[in-house]
């Protein structure tokens, strides 16, 4: 009878976490389909819009994975100042890894430079799971992540010197990082401000 009552008590937790998980992306799902809506009927009326399959799954799974990871993870600082990071954090992700994919930072998107930024989101997500979500690991995790965006400039002046730049050149390059970097920062100085209240209530 015993084992009976725990085995229906791991399968009414099994329930409610898989029914979490599906409340969880339900909106993101339909935000997503939403926004993919908007280069679809623009295709119908010009030529400046011109969107294959793979442009359509990339931009889905880009838009999903940011809507789902910011449900999920400001459930965990539950206060404004979190979610607002989260949030923070997130879009400028989706925005650095869109420009990336898109039309490249340095130079085009062709450029060998480029693939360093995926080493500023790997630093980012090491050290978020270092943190454990928690505000002033968090916050550590995004400066680190600014320090690190800052410098791939620096690192690609140093290593590619005959590389092209692009039409925006050196110093338009370093001025969209440090755009990129200071939201990073942003985000970590509301993580900080998380933290701060959190130890306040406690």
């Amino acid at each position: 009878m015993l084992r009976f009552i725990r085995v229906n008590k791991k399968m009414n937790k099994v329930m409610k976490t898989k029914n979490t998980a599906y409340k969880a992306a339900i909106r993101p799902a339909i935000t997503t389909g939403v926004i993919l809506l908007l280069p679809l009927i623009a295709m119908q009326f010009t030529d400046e819009v011109v969107w294959d399959l793979v442009d359509f799954v990339a931009a889905g799974i880009l838009i999903f994975g940011a809507g789902l990871a910011y449900k999920l993870m400001a459930r965990i600082g539950g206060t404004l100042a979190y979610k607002t990071a989260v949030g923070v954090s997130l879009a400028t992700t989706f925005l650095l890894v869109w420009v990336n994919s898109a039309v490249g930072i340095i130079g085009s998107e062709n450029n060998d430079a480029n693939l360093m930024y995926f080493g500023v989101l790997a630093i980012g997500i090491i050290s978020i799971i270092i943190a454990r979500f928690q505000p002033l690991g968090m916050a550590c995790a995004l400066f680190a992540t600014a320090i690190a965006q800052a410098s791939v400039p620096v690192i690609a002046l140093i290593i590619w010197p005959p590389i092209s730049w692009g039409s925006a050149g050196v110093f338009g390059v370093f001025v969209l990082n440090a755009f990129f970097a200071m939201l990073f920062v942003g985000s970590a100085w509301l993580f900080r401000n998380a933290a701060q209240e959190k130890n306040i209530s406690d």
